[in-house]
């Protein structure tokens, strides 16, 4: 039922795009890119999925789980594989805590290190933006400088807030709060050293610049010239929306916040949702290593 809702989300998120874009013009525009750009744009990805998997094998380290980096990048690559192309109720993110539970390491330590991947990982996000933002004030007119500017800097508070809500006592009192009171004292104890989270953080503005590359080599495949400063603003909105599991694998939520982004700053629609649609596509491609090494692992176990 759940995946039928998405889908069904997907679908009228594609018929309200296509309502204003030429559909054979896309498709022409998606026939006459060139396959070399695309290939840059492949190794990007691939690029940002490694550094993705060696940031979780670093937190990982610091909660003395003891595997190789190879062990943490072919996990990563099962998780993006179940996200992107199996329409499953597993995610990717369960994956990787039955990966980590079938070598007999502890579901709860295992799922609260992906938690702290996933926490580094969107505050590398916010971080990017903020800095963009700020840096190219003016690229996009300013109410939506400042919108982008407030969020992310209520994401980042957001964060810090949690590191001292351990030393609200009372929070713990209740079933709901108590969950952030325990998050926020596993944190302080994983990160005794603030230098050590911050260079996390930075890895993981590493992360999404690689998969900006990724999106700004397709749109010169197709001819899209826009600054590289206007992808850096543009694009981690877009990611920040596609978070949200309201669609399938963020298909149709990603194409619609691009094309309402870039519009903004005149980009031509059709050029844009021939873009989102190769992205997705090269997502997909990405992670098919990954039905490798799950069906690799299945004949292991």
């Amino acid at each position: 039922m759940k995946n039928t809702i998405k889908l069904i989300i997907t679908i009228i998120m594609f018929y309200f795009l296509f309502q204003y874009i030429d559909f054979q013009n896309l498709i022409d525009i998606l026939a006459k890119s060139h396959g070399g750009t695309i290939l840059i744009a492949l190794i990007f990805q691939l690029g940002s999925t490694y550094l993705a998997a060696y940031r979780w094998r670093l937190i990982m380290r610091l909660l003395v789980f003891k595997e190789s980096v190879s062990y943490y990048v072919k996990s990563y690559f099962k998780g993006s594989f179940f996200n992107q192309v199996l329409p499953s109720s597993i995610g990717g993110d369960a994956v990787r805590i039955i990966d980590l539970t079938q070598k007999g390491y502890d579901k709860k330590d295992a799922f609260y290190g992906i938690f702290v991947d996933r926490v580094v990982g969107l505050v590398g996000l916010l971080v990017l933006n903020l800095i963009a933002t700020l840096l190219f004030y003016g690229a996009f007119d300013s109410d939506f400088s400042i919108l982008i500017i407030l969020i992310t800097l209520g994401g980042i508070s957001g964060f810090a807030l949690l590191f001292h809500l351990h030393k609200i006592t009372f929070l713990a009192n209740y079933k709901f709060l108590n969950l952030f009171h325990r998050l926020a004292k596993r944190l302080n104890n994983l990160y005794t050293s603030k230098t050590l989270l911050l260079q996390h953080i930075a890895i993981s503005v590493g992360v999404h610049i690689l998969s900006i590359l990724t999106l700004y080599a397709l749109a010169l495949s197709i001819d899209f010239h826009m600054p590289f400063q206007i992808f850096l603003i543009a694009v981690p909105p877009v990611f920040l929306l596609t978070i949200i599991p309201i669609s399938l694998a963020g298909w149709g939520i990603r194409e619609g916040a691009m094309v309402g982004i870039f519009m903004l700053v005149g980009a031509d629609e059709t050029k844009i949702l021939a873009m989102s649609i190769l992205y997705g596509l090269l997502l997909i491609i990405s992670s098919l290593p990954g039905s490798y090494f799950w069906v690799k692992s299945k004949k292991a176990t």
